[in-house]
């Protein structure tokens, strides 16, 4: 008996020889055995620290149906397609609003981003309620500008103020996208409207929608120019702009970036 508990000991020995805790390297007659270390990769936040927000009362009447069916407050209804478009900016003869949304302060450093890609968006047929072409008004209706991912993204600066000081209203948030409003009627019917597409909304800003808009939308989130109010998920955030309802091209200089000179020819007003 006493033999083989002699085996027994001498085996779990050279087990015990054999194997190491994780991050060990083991040399047995110069043969080199590694054994990595796992561990789990941290998981991408889209909380901004220090961040708060607040609602403003809405004037009625609320939309006329849920805001994540509806086609012009969640994009993703909507739908667009990859076109092949000019990636710079472009002047449009006639005049333009002092006031109007200056994309450049979708960024902390109001810089003029690179345009990654351009897109268009379908047109909704509001008779039989579905989708239908895509626009051809404009070169391009959605335009994709380059990201670091989880770079800060942020309100357009405006000279429009809807109240207590704020510049938007959130018509509609998820956790990539966001429609904001600078006017406070629940719809797009008047004043300009900015979707962002591929930014990862800040839990605060989320959870505070999802629960005014379930509150049955008499408030929801409003915020200030430059307000941070998510992360970019990736390599490129994606943005559309559009005046009383209609969606225009987010590269017009006269309009969205004032404060740069044009990069190409001038082009009649459409």
């Amino acid at each position: 008996m006493r033999y083989r508990w002699f085996i027994i000991l001498t085996l779990a020995c050279l087990a015990l020889a054999w194997f190491a805790r994780p991050g060990q390297v083991i040399s047995q007659q110069n043969q080199f055995v590694y054994l990595p270390t796992l561990a789990k990769p941290e998981e991408p936040t889209c909380a901004i620290p220090g961040s708060s927000y607040n609602t403003l009362a809405v004037l009625p009447p609320p939309t006329d149906r849920p805001a994540a069916l509806h086609p012009d407050l969640n994009l993703a209804i909507r739908g667009y397609e990859p076109v092949v478009a000019d990636l710079n900016l472009v002047t449009y003869a006639g005049g333009n609003d002092t006031n109007a949304p200056q994309l450049r302060w979708l960024f902390a450093d109001g810089r003029l981003p690179d345009f990654s890609a351009a897109y268009q968006i379908y047109r909704w047929d509001w008779v039989c309620d579905c989708r239908g072409e895509l626009y051809s008004r404009w070169p391009t209706t959605l335009l994709g500008m380059a990201t670091t991912p989880g770079e800060t993204i942020h309100v357009p600066d405006s000279g429009y103020n809807i109240g207590g000081g704020y510049d938007v209203l959130v018509l509609y948030a998820s956790p990539q996208r966001i429609t904001l409003k600078y006017t406070r009627e629940d719809n797009v019917v008047y004043g300009y409207t900015v979707h962002i597409e591929d930014v990862c909304v800040e839990p605060g800003l989320l959870a505070l929608y999802e629960a005014a808009s379930a509150a049955g939308r008499g408030q929801l989130p409003a915020l200030n120019g430059r307000q941070a109010l998510g992360r970019a998920i990736g390599p490129e955030i994606k943005v559309s702009i559009r005046d009383a309802g209609s969606f225009l091209d987010p590269r017009s200089r006269r309009n969205w970036w004032a404060d740069f000179a044009p990069d190409t020819f001038l082009l009649p007003g459409q």
